[in-house]
């Protein structure tokens, strides 16, 4: 997986527009899985996950998610900017741009519809780089990494099954899959961004350098050569190295001598100029592939039926199904149920599957009798 980094609280100073490469945290990616290596690797998931005995003193998410608007916010402004001054932006950039609005309400609906006392319910995960989150947040997080954030119901609701064939989510848990779906997409445009931000200020600045190189520039060539020299590949990021490489490719290197220096830093590096073009054009595919899916995915998660998602996957209805009426009441009464479900559960020390089944088998003996 590119990215085992947690969900920490944001930092105490605000974001800039352009943090450095060390500062990025990677997009949420992993090697993309077929829906049999989803469903094995959630019975793998829940085999290996704990969770504590104590879920309301789990980490807050609510920092991060606001953290993800504000940061989302200011990079959709630098772009809308970059367009306005027609200057060129990456096709990733423009899915951000002209999709914003969907972005927007996804964050509203993660305020609405995550209050803090339903949150701290949740069982929280005892060990790993989610220690201290909703234990179906590492699911989620697992299902985003591994599908390249593409929502697809049908291979979601088998992971799921697959999971509680060795261990049971709770009923709340359930209906938390949405939401946490809906966070760690967000959370993943986030890291792009970042990244889109941050490449798309690199080219400008090796466009300034390039147009003083030639002498388009408000400086004479000697001065931005110099000006090249004192830059090391950690200051000149490979976005801005290909830009750089782009613009004066077609020039002497005789009358272009940051074409030498360059060279010379790539055969340091083992590469040459042409592999890192390669590279970094397949970097923004992969980019651009991911946003689409992210973009994607965040539509079809707000259309989707949710209720009759959880019905479909939850162990309780199962239960209450195969040995009751319960599949043929309306919705709002199995809903009734299950919260009496959960509330025994709460109170009983049986897991809700158990006390499905208890309730069950006594109304299978009244009806008996």
């Amino acid at each position: 997986m590119r990215s085992n980094q947690p969900l920490p609280d944001p930092p105490g100073r605000g974001w800039r527009r352009v943090r450095p490469q060390a500062e990025l945290e990677e997009p949420i990616l992993a090697e993309l899985f077929s829906v049999e290596r989803l469903e094995q690797h959630a019975r793998t998931l829940a085999a290996a996950q704990t969770v504590t005995d104590a879920p309301s003193r789990g980490h807050a998410v609510r920092p991060r998610i606001a953290e993800n608007g504000r940061v989302l916010l200011e990079s959709y402004r630098v772009l809308a900017r970059a367009i306005k001054d027609e200057r060129s932006i990456t096709p990733a950039a423009e899915w951000l741009v002209d999709n914003f609005h969907i972005v927007d309400e996804q964050l509203r609906e993660i305020r609405d519809d995550l209050p803090p006392d339903y949150y701290r319910g949740l069982p929280k995960l005892a060990e790993g780089h989610l220690a201290g989150y909703p234990r179906v947040l590492g699911l989620a997080w697992a299902y985003i990494a591994h599908t390249d954030s593409r929502f697809e119901p049908e291979s979601l609701r088998r992971m799921v099954r697959a999971y509680q064939g060795v261990e049971p989510l709770t009923i709340g848990e359930l209906w938390a899959i949405a939401i946490s779906l809906r966070i760690l997409l967000v959370d993943n445009l986030r890291r792009i961004a970042e990244e889109i931000v941050r490449s798309r200020a690199a080219r400008q600045q090796a466009d300034e350098l390039a147009d003083g190189l030639l002498g388009l520039g408000t400086d004479s060539p000697e001065v931005a050569a110099a000006s090249l020299r004192r830059l090391s590949p950690a200051t000149l990021p490979t976005a801005a190295r290909v830009q750089l490489f782009q613009r004066l490719r077609d020039q002497d290197p005789a009358v272009t001598p940051a074409l030498r220096w360059q060279g010379g830093l790539l055969a340091a590096q083992g590469t040459t100029a042409e592999e890192m073009v390669r590279l970094e054009h397949q970097r923004q595919a992969t980019m651009n592939v991911t946003v689409r899916n992210v973009i994607t995915s965040m539509r079809l998660i707000s259309w989707f039926d949710w209720a009759q998602f959880v019905e479909s996957v939850s162990l309780v209805d199962e239960v209450l199904r195969a040995r009751s009426s319960f599949g043929e009441m309306d919705f709002a009464t199995r809903d009734r149920y299950r919260h009496a479900v959960e509330d025994l559960a709460r109170g009983s020390g049986l897991t809700e599957v158990e006390v499905a089944r208890k309730a069950a088998a006594m109304a299978e003996c009244r009806a008996v009798g």
